[in-house]
């Protein structure tokens, strides 16, 4: 499985930016489809999940209810709209995918990553 994140860049408090995952490869191994982020100095920490054939989401708390994780069927594509965007979701944003098939927030059981996209909020 291959990841690509992008659509990373900066934006001032309160605005929107829409991230992209593309998928390829083995995808029919893929049981759930994740965003973490990173940024500096911290842990990655987990943002969003999607399973991947089907339409069940899960958000940390810091994305409920600001953050969508949607998928393109037509073209493997996974995105993250972000709305509301504060400074501290500054970071590198990861797009993985994961074989288990349950939920999971812990990067360890994520088996294949994308590069990572810069996201900065900031006036």
């Amino acid at each position: 499985v291959q990841l690509q994140a992008s659509g990373g860049g900066l934006v001032q408090p309160g605005g929107s930016l829409r991230l992209s995952c593309a998928v390829s490869g083995r995808t029919f191994a893929i049981n759930y489809i994740s965003w973490f982020r990173q940024a500096p100095g911290k842990e990655r920490e987990f943002v969003a999940s999607r399973r991947w054939s089907t339409d069940s989401t899960y958000y940390a708390d810091s994305a409920e209810g600001r953050f969508h994780i949607s998928r393109d069927n037509a073209e493997n594509k996974v995105s993250l709209q972000m709305n509301n965007l504060k400074p501290e979701d500054t970071a590198v944003y990861y797009c993985a995918a994961a074989r288990l098939p349950r939920w999971a927030t812990l990067s360890r059981f994520y088996n294949n990553w994308g590069q990572g996209t810069q996201v900065t909020v900031s006036s």
